[in-house]
């Protein structure tokens, strides 16, 4: 069976996976913090040609910032951009309340379909396979989004949580554009979109530059159908000739995120005088609080970061669950036990994703606040399709027993949470 025939006959399977996991998320969630849409106001002033807001805001919109006679958002110019579509609805009547529920829903099951099709370009080489294979990049697609702190973090349908869950989708379809179905420009517009809601991504660019230099000849499936090169480095010459038989992709590829680059520039500029004044120390009191003494990122914050990321537990109680998370923070790797698969050998794209998810790591750990309230570590979405790289490409090619043993436990923790969360009073902020 060809390539394109597989591609044929399991795009419905995709497009399935991917509608169960919307509607499972929509029915499971409720948005608690859906009121808090910092980016959809700020983007119905951008349709009436303002920057910012000229009314004061609703109190619970604590974090808009004050300046020179408007209110602002700290949000960058991506997130506000993408928010857009939904601030016309809401101009014309369409729509009345932000629709963060269904905007986080909608991006759960985009994730899940991309994250498919990535899993798929890992798929088993025999037919006599392809029913345990299939199986195996079903549970994978589903793992990021119900096996992690997404499941509860992302259905609390606030602004913020929206912007991760948008940077969480621009990563995974940009992955799939450059590696799966190489199309600079549709990788582009992806990486666009994860960078402009969560800015710290941009430093991830020179490495989807390189996936797509492994890829001279242009032809789609080359990331993935070619051998991995051997050698410890790509050579001099190697890396020439990748540029000249690839400019013209790696052209198509930046564009956009060159243009979004230089907008948010001048949108920093027009708001705080400064291009690289994003305007979140200039929330209220926010310069004040402890943890930003040090400045917004500070080595001072890393070692608050390494604990609430990788060894805060959990407190206990007398009834069911009987263990309860902190509202501000847990270890992923509780959160996630279905992680400690990242630690195995092999994986065409292992050192690729380890520099992505290193550097985006040490940027995370250098903010002065872990994160606020939320489950687990929530900043920590952004490494999910870095991470899934490696729980694709370092299994077994089939389903095993291990890895369907701490997926059912890392979904069953995490329903759990989201339960605790977004629908009993059990934990408060």
């Amino acid at each position: 069976m060809t390539l394109k025939t597989n591609k044929i006959r399991e795009f419905p399977v995709a497009i399935a996976v991917s509608l169960f996991a919307a509607i499972v998320f929509y029915f499971s969630t409720k948005a608690t913090l859906h009121d808090l849409d910092y980016t959809s106001q700020i983007a119905s002033a951008l349709l009436h040609g303002q920057l910012g807001l000229q009314d004061k805001p609703p109190d619970w919109l604590n974090e808009m910032i004050p300046w020179e006679g408007r209110y602002y958002s700290a949000f960058p110019l991506g997130a506000v951009i993408s928010m857009l579509p939904v601030a016309l609805l809401r101009n014309t009547g369409l729509i009345q309340n932000f629709p963060g529920h269904i905007l986080a829903s909608l991006i759960a099951g985009l994730c899940v379909y991309f994250f498919f099709q990535l899993a798929n370009a890992f798929r088993a080489a025999y037919s006599s396979l392809e029913g345990k294979s299939l199986a195996r990049r079903i549970m994978l697609a589903l793992f990021p989004i119900f096996g992690t702190w997404t499941w509860c973090n992302l259905g609390f349908g606030g602004a913020w949580q929206i912007a991760l869950g948008l940077g969480l989708l621009g990563q995974a379809a940009a992955l799939y554009f450059t590696l799966v179905r190489p199309l600079p420009f549709v990788a582009g517009a992806f990486f666009t979109l994860a960078f402009g809601n969560r800015t710290e991504l941009l430093i991830t660019l020179p490495l989807y530059l390189y996936l797509f230099w492994r890829q001279p000849d242009g032809q789609q499936g080359a990331a993935v159908s070619s051998p991995p090169q051997t050698g410890n480095a790509i050579g001099l010459a190697d890396l020439k000739r990748g540029f000249r038989g690839n400019s013209r992709m790696l052209i198509r590829f930046v564009s956009l995120p060159a243009i979004l680059a230089l907008a948010t520039a001048v949108y920093n500029f027009a708001r705080f005088h400064s291009i690289f004044d994003f305007g979140y120390i200039h929330i209220p009191e926010v310069a004040q609080e402890p943890w930003y003494r040090h400045g917004l990122f500070s080595i001072h914050a890393i070692p608050w970061n390494i604990y609430t990321m990788l060894f805060q537990g959990y407190e206990s109680f007398r009834h069911f669950p009987y263990i309860r998370p902190d509202g501000f923070g847990c270890s992923i790797f509780l959160a996630s036990p279905f992680l400690c698969l990242l630690f195995r050998q092999g994986g065409r794209y292992k050192m690729v994703a380890w520099v992505a998810i290193s550097i985006l790591t040490l940027v995370l750990w250098l903010h002065g606040n872990p994160g606020s309230w939320q489950f687990s570590y929530r900043y920590a979405m952004i490494l999910l399709p870095w991470m899934f790289l490696l729980l694709t490409g370092n299994g077994p090619t089939t389903i095993s027993v291990p890895e369907i043993s701490l997926f059912v436990v890392s979904v069953a923790i995490n329903a759990i949470a989201t339960w605790q969360f977004l629908w009993t009073d059990q934990i408060q902020p």
